[in-house]
């Protein structure tokens, strides 16, 4: 969180106590949810960020493998929620939604691997996508810990508020 004048000379836009007007700031940060927030005026430029220049990578522990015969009731349900999934996937009580409009990413970088495949575990919090508004970066997190069930999004696509993005169940 840094404050830099641009033209010493003049009074800055801000109202004359600055930190109050940077918690204010921040406190907008965080009602709404935002990973960065940007102010700038002729006198000040305001920046506060939540994102660090390197995206989190979650560590992922070997997992034995299960008999074949154990496997195959897992795929049956599958199967059958595909049906419930395939109606309408927001309405799914596992549906991951997009909070905002914007581009989805998923991956922290353009050659970096996705954060998360089909059939991956997840953990609550963890980074599933990414979705750009308005250039800032705003991680998408699991809401409960489960699997990845289906994922229904593309690298680089736009999104709609409230679309589904994938299932976890």
């Amino acid at each position: 969180m840094a404050t830099t004048p641009k033209k010493p000379a003049e009074k800055t836009a801000a109202p004359n106590n600055d930190v109050a007007f940077v918690r204010d700031l921040a406190e907008i940060l965080d009602r709404a949810g935002l990973a960065e927030l940007e102010y700038e005026s002729d006198a000040v430029a305001i920046r506060l960020s939540r994102v660090t220049s390197a995206a989190p990578v979650a560590a992922v522990a070997p997992v034995a493998a299960a008999p074949f015969a154990a496997a195959a009731p897992a795929a049956a349900a599958v199967v059958d929620n595909a049906a419930d999934i395939a109606a309408n996937p927001a309405d799914h009580p596992g549906a991951v939604t997009s909070p905002m409009v914007g581009t989805i990413y998923t991956a922290p970088e353009p050659d970096a691997p996705a954060f998360i495949t089909e059939g991956v575990s997840v953990t609550a919090g963890q980074t599933l996508f990414i979705v750009e508004a308005m250039k800032v970066m705003n991680p998408i997190t699991a809401p409960k810990s489960g699997t990845v069930v289906k994922i229904f999004v593309q690298n680089a696509q736009p999104v709609e508020f409230g679309e589904a993005l994938v299932i976890v169940e």
